[in-house]
C-alpha cells in the first residue's frame, strides 16, 4: 500500500485549500470543511520525507470515535466521516492556542524540568519530581498556534493580556479541557491505558465555543500502558508508552531534532512498516476494536467519490 501525501482536489463550491503538516483541509462554500487525514508525518514541526500507510485512517477513525464519545461535553465540529480518511464537518473560526494538558511529567515538560526550569507556561511546577511522574493535578500548558514553523509556549496571563483570547472565552476553554481530558482518561483506563497528555483546539460558530480538529490520537496525545507503571517507576525504567514519541526519540537517537543543519535519516522502508505497524498497534489498544485496512488501488479516486456524494445531498 503506497502512503497518500498530498491532495489536490477542486471540489464543488470549494473556495479554499490548505496544506497543513498532516491535514489537507477543504474549505467548501462558507460553512464547512473536508479534511483529508493524509500519511504525512512530523516530527519536531518537520514534515518527514516519507509518508507512513494507513496512518491517515488510523487518525481520521480515532478522531472520530472520541468527537462522538465527548460531544455531550462540548459541541464539535464533526458532522460525518464520509471516508476512511475523510471528516466533514462546521467550519469554525478557530482561537490561535492549543490547550495542552499534561497529566505527567514527560516529553517537552520533561525536558524543560531537565534544563532546570521550574515553571511551564507560567504554572509552577513541583520540585523534585522524576521523569513520567504524575502531577497532583493536571496542569493546562498552551501554546500559540503557529502556521509555520514552531508553536511557543505561553501562559495564560500573556494569552489574556495580549488579546489572544477573552479572559471569559479562555476560562471556558480551560473548563472544557479538563473535561475531555477527564472523559479521555477514563475510556484509556477501560483500555488498560493511562491518558498522559494531550492537546484540544478550539474555535467559534455562531458565537458558541466548539472543540475542533482531532482528538485522542496518537499525534496530538500519548498514552502509557496502565500495567506495570508503577513498579517502572519506581525502578527508574522507561514507561511502556504509545504515541509518536517513539518517532521523536528515533530521530534524535540518529542526530535530528529539527534544528537547523540537521539532516532527516534515512526512512527505510523497514522504519517506515514499523512506524505503520505502531500506529495500527495504538488504534486497537486505544479504541478496543481491530483495525481494519482500507486497502484501495486508487485512494484519491475513494476519497473524491465520498466527498462529493456527502456535498451532492
Amino acid at each position: 500500500m503506497k502512503a497518500l501525501v498530498r491532495t489536490d482536489f477542486n471540489f464543488p463550491g470549494q473556495t479554499a485549500v490548505y496544506h497543513g503538516k498532516v491535514r489537507d483541509v477543504y474549505s467548501i462554500g462558507k460553512d464547512y470543511l473536508a479534511m483529508v487525514a493524509t500519511d504525512r508525518i512530523s516530527a519536531f514541526d518537520v514534515i518527514l520525507p516519507e509518508g507512513i500507510p494507513f496512518k491517515g485512517q488510523v487518525l481520521n477513525q480515532i478522531a472520530s470515535k472520541f468527537l462522538d464519545a465527548t460531544s455531550d461535553i462540548i459541541p464539535n465540529w464533526k458532522l460525518e466521516a464520509v471516508d476512511p480518511m475523510v471528516t466533514i464537518g462546521l467550519r469554525c473560526e478557530p482561537f490561535k492556542v492549543e490547550m495542552v494538558i499534561r497529566g505527567y511529567l514527560t516529553g517537552h515538560a520533561w525536558r524543560e524540568y531537565k534544563a532546570g526550569k521550574r515553571t511551564l507556561c507560567g504554572v509552577a511546577l513541583p520540585e523534585g519530581m522524576v521523569e513520567n511522574q504524575k502531577f497532583p493535578e493536571p496542569i493546562i500548558t498552551p501554546t500559540t498556534k503557529a502556521d509555520e514553523g514552531h508553536d511557543e509556549d505561553i501562559s495564560k496571563e500573556d494569552i489574556i493580556a495580549k488579546g489572544i483570547v477573552s479572559k471569559e472565552d479562555y476560562e471556558e476553554l480551560e473548563k472544557y479541557t479538563r473535561a475531555l481530558y477527564q472523559r479521555g482518561t477514563e475510556m484509556a483506563a477501560k483500555m488498560g491505558l493511562i491518558l498522559v497528555d494531550t492537546k484540544y483546539e478550539f474555535g467559534k460558530k455562531d458565537g458558541k465555543i466548539i472543540l475542533m480538529d482531532e482528538i485522542h490520537t496518537p499525534d496530538s496525545s500519548r498514552y502509557f500502558y496502565a500495567e506495570g507503571y508503577e513498579e517502572r517507576q519506581a525502578a527508574g525504567e522507561r514507561q511502556k508508552q504509545l504515541s509518536k514519541e517513539f518517532v521523536r526519540e528515533w530521530l534524535m537517537a540518529n542526530g535530528f531534532q529539527g534544528q537547523d543543519g540537521q539532516k532527516v535519516p534515512e526512512m527505510t522502508p523497514e522504519v517506515v512498516n514499523g512506524i505503520t505497524e505502531r500506529y495500527i498497534e495504538l488504534y486497537e489498544h486505544v479504541t478496543g476494536e481491530k483495525f481494519v485496512r482500507a486497502e484501495d488501488e486508487d485512494v484519491l479516486g475513494r476519497i473524491e467519490k465520498n466527498i462529493n456524494a456527502f456535498l451532492a445531498k
